[in-house]
């Protein structure tokens, strides 16, 4: 391997599987499966196969998924204690995988032999060394992952240390060194991979988790120490606090250090991937997430933005387009007429400061926020403010009555709501009823139930969070309410808002905006598709 190679080696269907409210279905699996193939990840750890039938059943389904850059791995520990490699079920399931590449753990701190795992320290050197050699005369490329590698090393150094040479003298491809409890500072991490790296000729890696905050700082510094792979899960899910985030170590090593990733990553993809994976997750990813984030390169204070419009690097470390995101510009009451501007040029780009209706949009909103609407983090709304002003605006549906009905049946503690819906589209009418958990829910389905049979493509649309602030409070249960609603369709994430004193109405304004936001972009996705 060059020098400045580094290999990404990924562990979201096993590691991340193991974070909290994480659970992925068989296709949820094969989906990620996919997607990471498609940003050209070096290996994708698939999961135990000896730890459940869902995970055997999903290394069968794998042998019909064509994969072009990535290789699978299977993962499993040493043999037990004083069983033989023949006779350890885990080890033959680990065979029955399928996988040319198999990642087997080992311990490598003799508290967690002696105390745990209850053997000797002899006997736990011979179950790696059986281990390994086993896996590689059946054929297999071998990684040994010495967990609490850094925790070990610093209680006896010696052990620590015999655990990884075992590994190489029994055909170990790599070793990696793991943080597990994540509680080794990175100058630490360096200095340790450091003193490792000198004594171990073969291929190191890093596995960090983050209960510190600190995996990718500590996945960094193991690399600048000569750890040429790099484990993680894709958007930071784990165990625990997670494991260290590949979405921000790859654009770190690439764009920073200057490393080649061994097949070629595609950054653009970057943000796509991320949020695509967050979806299957059911999790929202965190809008502060590095480079892949909503708010990575969001600016709201006006002097940022006047910069940022004549010189992007002036408050941006990298452009948004290399890692597949984009620019936002926050509309606030401190943003001025350019700021809205820029808003404007998104969807006209052809519009000019002179233009009249840059004044109509600019009073426009301010009149709405004056009313209690915040469009910090509702671009979706304001999307739709400025192309009724500009006269690009079509409503997709009319709205001739809707119903809530709320009760809660006699001798029940739950409380039941139904919602009555009546619409019409190019003259068609549309009457349905759908139920919910709560007022709000049960409007949501009813709205889309009725839409879907005009616009099937809001199948694909769901509301992903949902968020209702009291503006005057002193007003009691009259007091004004905002509704700031977020939702997706897999490919993109969008937020409106709504006020009323009625927080159904609320909830209503901030639904419609949502539903005519995802219509006009699949409009827009197919003219340039045609194009």
């Amino acid at each position: 391997m060059e020098q400045n190679q580094v290999k990404i080696f990924d562990s979201t269907l096993r590691d991340g599987a193991q974070g909290q409210g994480i659970s992925f279905s068989l296709e949820d699996k094969i989906k990620i499966v996919k997607v990471l193939d498609e940003m050209h990840i070096d290996y994708i750890e698939a999961g135990n196969p000896g730890s459940n039938p869902k995970d055997m059943e999903f290394f069968k389904r794998l042998k019909d998924v064509e994969l072009k850059t990535s290789k699978l791995v299977a993962f499993g520990s040493t043999r037990k204690p004083n069983v033989t490699v023949e006779d350890d079920k885990s080890l033959k399931d680990l065979l029955l995988s399928g996988t040319d590449v198999i990642v087997v753990f080992g311990k490598s701190w003799d508290f967690q032999v002696t105390d745990i795992i209850k053997t000797s320290l002899d006997e736990n050197i011979e179950m790696i060394k059986d281990t390994i050699k086993y896996l590689c005369k059946n054929g297999k490329e071998v990684f040994f992952d010495a967990e609490h590698f850094y925790d070990g090393y610093k209680e006896n150094k010696d052990y620590a240390m015999s655990t990884l040479k075992a590994a190489e003298e029994a055909g170990a491809k790599a070793v990696v060194l793991c943080d597990t409890n994540g509680g080794t500072l990175p100058q630490d991490i360096y200095d340790i991979t450091k003193a490792v790296k000198n004594e171990i000729s073969g291929e190191i890696g890093i596995h960090s988790h983050d209960d510190m905050g600190m995996a990718v700082a500590s996945s960094i510094m193991a690399v600048e120490a000569g750890a040429k792979q790099v484990q993680g899960t894709f958007i930071g899910i784990g165990e625990r606090c997670g494991n260290a985030n590949l979405s921000t170590i790859i654009p770190v090593l690439k764009l920073k250090f200057e490393y080649e990733i061994l097949n070629n990553i595609d950054l653009v993809n970057l943000t796509k991937s991320a949020r695509y994976i967050a979806e299957i997750c059911n999790i929202t990813l965190i809008d502060q997430s590095p480079f892949v984030g909503s708010s990575s390169f969001a600016h709201k204070g006006g002097m940022h933005i006047d910069a940022v419009t004549k010189a992007p690097r002036s408050y941006e470390h990298v452009a948004p387009e290399i890692v597949g995101n984009k620019r936002r510009f926050l509309v606030s009451e401190v943003s001025g007429k350019s700021t809205i501007l820029q808003e404007i040029k998104k969807i006209f780009p052809n519009i000019s400061k002179d233009d009249i209706s840059v004044q109509k949009i600019t009073d426009r909103l301010k009149e709405l926020e004056y009313e209690g609407y915040q469009f910090e983090g509702a671009e979706g709304t304001i999307e739709l403010v400025i192309r009724k002003i500009i006269g690009k605006y079509k409503p997709f549906f009319k709205l001739n009555h809707f119903k809530i009905i709320g009760e809660q049946p006699y001798g029940s503690e739950e409380f039941s709501s139904t919602a009555v819906i009546n619409i019409t589209v190019d003259g068609q009418n549309e009457m349905t009823a759908a139920e919910g958990e709560g007022p709000v829910n049960a409007l949501d389905k009813a709205i889309r139930k009725a839409l879907e049979v005009f616009y099937p493509e809001l199948k694909k649309a769901r509301l992903v969070d949902y968020k209702v602030r009291v503006l005057d409070s002193e007003s009691a249960t009259e007091a004004k309410v905002r509704v700031l609603i977020e939702s997706t369709d897999g490919i993109e994430n969008w937020s409106t808002v709504g006020v009323s004193r009625d927080v159904i109405q609320a909830s209503w304004i901030a639904l419609v905006d949502s539903i005519e936001y995802k219509l006009i972009k699949d409009i827009e996705r197919k003219v340039k598709a045609y194009f």
